[in-house]
């Protein structure tokens, strides 16, 4: 058992290369000092008892060949293992990560003793500022009105939340909850976490997830749409879980191409949005960005992977994934970075 230890000394800012890779490059991968993190995806994914190696049970489409999502960080990285949290840090940026079964299939439940960890890590931490949050677990949209799993979810993260000193409406992390397809009742919680403060970035098109109308559940969404790195960080725009959804109502029910060009629009209003704070952000998706597509019915991949070699550059790579979104009327979402040179 360990933890990260305070950092001591002149250190230079944060920085984060995030990119794909092919899978059979996990072992060099792993050998690299200032790999932060590394994720696998599907059930081809090979187990590994490196901290900075987790696999994400979301099952690829279209993929030409095994990927792995790589984190690179700005200097040499520790990492290791506290109890169910894996851990990574160069003492600017930490990587941290957790997964907890579902008591006899309570998700609310799950959601709080998750985030309640959480948040106990990270009072201990030198890097105590959420940037970035990804929470993967299964059926998120079963249930009716308030027994929703996602409604559920949503109660029991701000539950647990009470503990993460650092957070407050103004300083929400970018996030991303997603439904897995594969019956195993388990919450998977990844996430970034710096020294210094990110500077969150709403979207002008939909109203922030946290003020939604009681219409969505009991406890609002907890998170910004986009997030900032710390100023002065080499570091990409943190792009939330992004879907067809304009002020706070989901648009285009069974248009799957249309849905796919309102996600897209709403991406390039919080590019837009963050160019506000960061006017060196190139204002389009580009060579710097990288997107993960959530694909609610696998009969809509060649669909909606058209429509994106349609609408973005060639340079944009995009890993499809088999998941649900947290609305049923919703057929894909996507989330990802933007903007931030190689390292």
């Amino acid at each position: 058992m360990s933890r990260p230890q305070p950092f001591a000394g002149h250190q230079a800012e944060p920085a984060l290369e995030v990119r794909y890779a092919p899978a059979d490059s996990l072992p060099r991968q792993l050998a690299d000092p200032r790999v932060l993190a590394v994720f696998g995806f599907g059930d081809a994914t090979a187990a590994h008892p490196d901290p900075r190696w987790l696999r994400v049970p979301l099952q690829p489409l279209r993929a030409a060949a095994p990927v792995v999502e790589v984190w690179r960080a700005g200097g040499p990285v520790d990492c290791g293992r506290d109890g169910e949290v894996a851990w990574a840090s160069d003492g600017q940026l930490l990587f941290g990560a957790l997964e907890i079964d579902e008591p006899e299939g309570d998700i609310e439940a799950a959601a709080r003793q998750a985030y309640a960890r959480l948040g106990a890590f990270m009072a201990g931490c030198d890097t105590p500022h959420l940037l970035r949050i990804w929470n993967y677990m299964d059926a998120i949209t079963l249930g009716d009105d308030d027994e929703e799993r996602y409604r559920r979810f949503c109660v029991g993260r701000v539950a647990g939340m009470a503990g993460v000193k650092t957070l407050d409406v103004a300083r929400l992390p970018a996030a991303t909850a997603i439904g897995r397809c594969d019956g195993v009742r388990r919450l998977q919680v990844y996430w970034l976490a710096a020294r210094a403060p990110g500077r969150p970035v709403e979207n002008p098109r939909q109203v922030s997830a946290y003020r939604y109308p009681r219409q969505y559940g009991p406890q609002s969404p907890s998170f910004a749409r986009a997030m900032l790195p710390p100023a002065d960080a080499a570091m990409p725009l943190l792009l939330s879980g992004t879907a067809a959804i304009v002020g706070h109502a989901s648009l285009h029910s069974g248009e799957v191409r249309a849905q796919v060009d309102e996600t897209l629009a709403n991406l390039d209003s919080l590019v837009a949005a963050a160019r506000v704070q960061a006017p060196a952000l190139p204002a389009a998706l580009g060579a710097g960005s990288l997107l993960k597509v959530y694909v609610r019915d696998h009969d809509d991949a060649e669909a909606i992977a058209a429509r994106l070699a349609q609408r973005l550059d060639r340079s944009v790579p995009c890993l499809l994934l088999h998941a649900q979104v947290c609305r049923r009327e919703l057929l894909v979402e996507i989330d990802g970075v933007h903007g931030a040179p190689p390292l």
